[in-house]
């Protein structure tokens, strides 16, 4: 594609939306590379935005773009090799961006397609907590529409590229297609691997850099005075960079400024999804007060005698006061992610595990915190506490709270595991003597369990609720309790999180919180440094303020190995029990129900189960494996939640016959934990738990009429119509010859009742007490019942009967009244046997 040097930009962005639509992928791919080595950056900043839009597709989510999140190396190789190349990090499309980047270009981007929690709270004149927004709002000129951000092409394009796993919705035929495999999802592991490198102290750059950046311009002023939550800092990063004395003792300091930016967006568009209560928690000014209030007053007691500022804390008042007046969040559907948008953060979040934790031995020393150190190293300190978690920890608890009650909840659970344990990305691993070393946690990471203690037991109660919730027959819930349990039994850590709920419940040195207005200074006149060790004092400051900033000064703490966590285990013990129980019940009746079934049934002269109460599992498509499986997880699920939670074999014994976990002789026919009331049999809580889970169930019976019975599906319905009528007719005319027969005393009296009355009417219980005067007041006389001749399998056992018959020149009506003899024959016998087993009871 050839372009004259002085082309105006307007022909060249419809020249490329022409070649768009007329030429194949590869020559468009081939046409953009030259385009972005030819053209300067005044005529590129025109065709930028259309190019981001048409690769990733609108926001608003009509146009697809390329599709990354269903384009597969394996299916279609040569699109996925041009787009892999143009979009790398290092490729072309960066190369753009770095070329308008270097002339400080801004684009509009809509604040209407943020994450609901920034647009509502930018929308309301707030700023949002993140530097990510800082001095970038522009408001509609008159007559404009909508807010704007005025980004960089680089925020613009990481933008565009995060929201796309939002806003673009998968086509039906992807369903099926692995997210690990597609473009989109390689494409996010390769940025974080190029912009948070896990080894060395430098970015790579590209080889056709422009230079470096150009120094930020100023911030802009907004025409309407914005409120924001807490103390906004800068960046950390820039302070840092600004403090460089030589830009040539450290290159990372031009290039980390991609690295903050890139995570920014990540968490922004990712995890900035939670529901509007949480969104007015998280925003809410008086949690951040009483922050403010608890540090000003530990800080007052560690490291000064003097009473802070009591203005500086009234003018904060005053500022939150101001913020709640102004805020109003704007209602709306609740955001309901993913799976493929789960996975995407569960690869950020091993990704960032491994960034944070490169530090070498060296690094990690309290030395190293002086201003020697690299930005890039200081990056890798405050990554995953300043710019995740908080985000994090209100994006899992929108998840366990919203999420459906089945199995594609693993992809959350997973997620959440993997954040917890970070040892198993951290790049450098110790080795380990033996196999219980090689498991055990390492002490090193005991700030990290203290300092992200909502993670480990706030959100296991949140887990525990949903399992007690749960089918736990089901071989894939059986294995995310498994999964769990098999995490926190990991030896050390649950020691590790013991400790950290120790030190946030040890007592305050300073008054009560509540009495933290008078901001007394401490009750003793000698360094209290030599009565109260720092370094507990300051893990203790550490896991307060962990729980205090992410649940405010009032939240009301849940101690996980506490009196009321320990009931819910052991319940889940409970349930696991039965549960085993339960998939072993349905494997015998899996195996049984083949042989059981008599071969006269199939002749239609057996009685066949027309209340169809068998309860599908998804046991029966797996088979005996899936019980094996499901007994495997359970038992091993069961054996580490003892080892936690210290429980003994009495224990779970006591608890299981006190909730009534024995069955009965049979140990199939136990009813569910329930009551009698006045209306009939009431459910209890754990007879609800019971039926959730499969393990018991009442015997649904059909208590009306049998013959008025709902037509099923191996029956002509037409023809029970027809047979209905003419067996109707036949009662009406015959009734009171037919009463007269069955009362007869002989065996022609017992004959006729054997084929006049509905077999066992008398015997039927009623499960309900209320049906009892309805049934009582239906009193059923003696009748005829043709319905059985409209069964399918009446009508082919009869039509296999004469077509035996026809192959011993037996013809159709010499065959029928052999038919009759025989069943003749066999209703005498069944008569006798009914007769004889009545006088026995009698």
């Amino acid at each position: 594609m050839a372009f004259p040097h002085l082309q105006q930009p307007s022909f060249l962005l419809a020249s490329l939306k022409a070649d768009s639509v007329n030429k194949p992928f590869a020559q468009r791919c081939q046409d953009l590379v030259k385009v972005i080595e030819d053209f300067p950056a005044k005529e590129l900043q025109t065709i930028f935005p259309w190019l981001v839009e048409s690769i990733f597709g609108s926001l608003d989510g009509v146009l697809v773009g390329w599709n990354l999140r269903c384009l597969q190396g394996r299916v279609s190789p040569v699109e996925y090799s041009i787009a892999m190349e143009f979009l790398d990090p290092g490729g072309p499309m960066m190369k753009l961006v770095y070329k308008l980047q270097a002339e400080d270009y801004k684009f509009d981007f809509p604040v209407s397609y943020l994450p609901g929690p920034v647009k509502a709270s930018i929308q309301e004149r707030v700023l949002p907590d993140s530097p990510l927004y800082h001095n970038k709002v522009q408001f509609p000129p008159p007559g404009g529409l909508g807010l704007n951000l005025a980004l960089s092409p680089f925020e613009y394009y990481l933008f565009f590229f995060a929201l796309s796993l939002i806003t673009q919705k998968p086509l039906p035929g992807a369903l099926h297609i692995r997210t690990s495999d597609c473009a989109y999802f390689i494409l996010v592991d390769r940025y974080l691997s190029w912009f948070l490198p896990t080894e060395g102290n430098v970015l790579p750059l590209l080889s056709s850099s422009p230079g470096a950046p150009s120094p930020s311009p100023a911030p802009r002023t907004p025409a309407m005075p914005f409120a924001s939550y807490g103390l906004h800092h800068t960046s950390l990063l820039k302070r840092h960079i600004s403090h460089q004395t030589s830009v040539n003792a450290d290159p990372a300091s031009h290039e980390i400024w991609r690295s903050e930016t890139l995570l920014q967006v990540f968490v922004e568009m990712w995890l900035h999804h939670y529901s509007l209560e949480m969104y007015q928690k998280m925003q809410s000014p008086h949690a951040k007060l009483e922050v403010l209030h608890y540090r000003l007053s530990v800080s007052s007691a560690l490291h000064s005698p003097a009473q802070p500022s009591l203005q500086a804390l009234h003018a904060y008042q005053v500022l939150a006061a101001l913020v709640l007046f102004l805020f109003t969040p704007a209602r709306g559907e609740p955001f309901m992610p993913t799976e493929e948008h789960v996975l995407v953060v569960r690869l950020l979040l091993k990704h960032l595990h491994a960034f944070s934790h490169s530090l070498k031995a060296e690094q990690l020393s309290p030395s190293a915190h002086s201003h020697a150190a690299s930005p890039l190293e200081e990056f890798k300190r405050a990554a995953v506490p300043r710019f995740v978690q908080q985000k994090l920890y209100l994006f899992l608890q929108h998840c366990f709270g919203h999420w459906p009650l089945d199995a594609s909840f693993r992809a959350v659970l997973e997620m959440w595991l993997s954040y917890l344990q970070p040892w198993r990305y951290a790049p450098e691993k110790q080795a380990q003597s033996s196999d219980y070393q090689a498991r055990c946690v390492s002490e090193r990471w005991a700030p990290f369990v203290q300092e992200n203690l909502l993670m480990y037991t706030k959100l296991f109660v949140g887990f525990l609720s949903r399992a007690l919730r749960t089918d736990l027959v089901s071989p894939k819930n059986a294995l995310m309790v498994f999964r769990v349990a098999k995490v926190f039994a990991q030896p050390n850590l649950a020691e590790m999180i013991q400790k950290g709920e120790q030190l946030f419940l040890e007592p305050e040195l300073v008054i009560p919180h509540r009495q933290h207005r008078l901001l007394a200074a401490p009750p003793f006149t000698s360094s209290f440094l030599s009565s109260w060790p720092p370094a507990v004092t300051d893990n203790s400051f550490k896991v307060k303020s962990h729980v205090y900033g992410l649940e405010g000064q009032d939240c009301k703490y849940t101690p996980m190995f506490g009196p009321e966590v320990r009931t819910l285990v052991l319940r889940l013990a409970q349930l696991i029990t039965q549960a085993k129980q339960t998939a072993k019940c349905l494997s015998d009746q899996c195996g049984e129900s083949a042989a059981a079934r008599p071969f006269l049934s199939w002749l239609g002269f057996c009685p066949t189960d027309t209340n169809g109460s068998y309860a599908a599992n998804d046991l029966d498509e797996l088979g005996q494996d899936s019980v094996r499986k499901t007994d495997e997880y359970l038992e091993k699920a069961l054996e580490y939640l003892c080892q936690m939670f210290r429980l003994s074999e009495a224990q779970l014994a006591q608890l299981t016959l006190a909730l009534g976990t024995t069955q009965d002789e049979n140990g199939k026919k136990q009813l569910p934990d329930c009551i009698v009331g006045e209306d009939g049999l009431i459910l209890t809580p754990l007879g609800r738990y019971q039926i959730i889970n499969g393990l018991r169930k009442f015997d649904i019976e059909y208590q009306g009429d049998a013959e008025l019975q709902p037509i099923r599906s191996y029956e002509i319905a037409s023809l029970v119509r027809l047979l209905f009528r003419l067996s109707s007719a036949i009662n009406c005319r015959f009734a009171g010859q037919m009463a007269a027969l069955c009362s007869r005393a002989d065996f022609l009296g017992s004959f006729c009742r054997y084929h006049l009355t509905e077999p066992g009417l008398a015997d039927r219980h009623l499960l309900s007490p209320v049906q009892r005067g309805r049934t009582a007041s239906r009193a059923q006389g003696p009748r005829l019942s043709l319905r059985f001749l409209g069964s399918y399998r009446t009508l082919l056992s009869l039509l296999l009967a004469f077509f035996v018959a026809s192959l011993f020149c037996i013809g159709p009506l010499p065959c029928t009244l052999l038919l009759v003899l025989g069943y003749l024959l066999y209703a005498v016998a069944m008569t006798l046997l009914t007769e004889r087993g009545k006088l026995h009871h009698l």
